[in-house]
């Protein structure tokens, strides 16, 4: 474990090595990230992020962090309770809350609670009333790498009050470590995805995949994908696994276009939301990344399992409730080979 950096205030950023397997990883205290990700025999990183912490706070999108305490959109800020409405933190045009708001657990240092050579597992608590949401929460994510190789990733959390819980990994992989990550074959085991509104919140539809740019039935370029249909984004969207959180099984794979290196996705979770990073560029455009040059946009694609979008106000509900003093778990699997 090094020191990594120091935010404004002062507070020390500590970054944690773990190696074995053949896989090798980098995580930060600083939003449980994944700094850095490497297979051997491959001279570049699997995801995109920033070789000097400064670059972290003002510049990244998210690249790695563990968000929450509710990952991705909620309209108009607001959700239901127990009976009551609660108004969180709107970080998003100033209607919406985004990945738990303008400080969520992405953008908060976490403890180091135990490491090895293999493995690290950070901790954080989210007070009540932090960003809005009820019950003081503590919050558990442990890295793990794996014989596969696997970067395993066990997210847990319990609450002292009713709440909500939609924890996410938010990597951006480019498995060519350049160029156009759109140019990487996806494939993924999702019927429907949920149609979006002008400011990227779910409608609410359940629509079917067949016919649309959201059919990756067979493993195919993101890059063919017909841009518009999901706002300002080529793709930015759930694809809708299961109705509920599962056993771990496999719902994707992703195969770089050059380097030939093929990921495999395992998750419990019922959603995997997929971003094309078309806006990656406009926060990265003059600070250089792991691969010595600016990120552009399409320089990564976000894959991130979770709870669907906008839960709390939709059918789906149910997914990121979360009771007084019950547990909160997520398993997804990052498997190489």
């Amino acid at each position: 474990m090094d020191v990594f950096g120091e935010l404004d205030d002062g507070r020390v950023v500590q970054r944690v090595h773990l190696t074995g397997h053949g896989l090798s990883a980098n995580v930060m205290t600083w939003g449980a990230v994944l700094q850095d990700l490497r297979l051997d025999g491959f001279g570049h990183s699997l995801v995109l992020g920033f070789s000097e912490f400064a670059h972290y706070p003002a510049r990244s999108p998210k690249f790695g962090a563990i968000v929450g305490r509710v990952a991705n959109r909620i309209r108009n800020g607001e959700a239901k309770i127990g009976g009551r409405v609660y108004p969180f933190d709107k970080n998003v045009l100033d209607r919406h809350t985004l990945h738990g708001g303008s400080a969520g657990a992405g953008k908060r240092i976490w403890d180091v609670e135990e490491t090895g050579a293999d493995f690290v597992t950070l901790s954080q608590i989210l007070p009540d009333g932090h960003m809005g949401f009820p019950g003081n929460m503590t919050v558990h994510a442990t890295y793990r790498i794996a014989p596969g190789p696997v970067l395993e990733i066990e997210i847990s959390a319990i609450s002292d009050a009713d709440t909500l819980c939609n924890f996410a990994s938010h990597s951006y992989f480019n498995l060519d470590g350049g160029g156009d990550a759109r140019r990487q074959f996806f494939q993924v085991d999702a019927d429907h995805f949920l149609t979006l509104d002008e400011d990227l919140v779910p409608t609410g539809e359940v629509a079917s995949v067949e016919g649309t740019q959201f059919d990756f039935s067979s493993a195919r370029p993101l890059l063919l994908g017909k841009a518009g249909l999901s706002g300002e984004a080529g793709y930015d969207n759930n694809l809708c696994l299961s109705r509920h959180r599962t056993d771990c099984r496999q719902v994707a794979r992703l195969k770089g276009a050059v380097s030939g290196i093929e990921m495999r996705i395992e998750t419990t979770e019922p959603g995997l939301q997929v971003y094309d990073g078309s806006k990656i560029g406009a926060r990265t455009e003059d600070v250089p990344g792991l691969n010595g040059a600016p990120y552009q946009a399409f320089s990564g694609i976000a894959l991130e399992p979770q709870a669907w979008p906008d839960a709390p106000n939709q059918d789906w509900a149910d997914q990121v409730r979360l009771a007084a003093g019950e547990t909160y778990r997520q398993t997804t699997r990052f498997v190489f080979g």
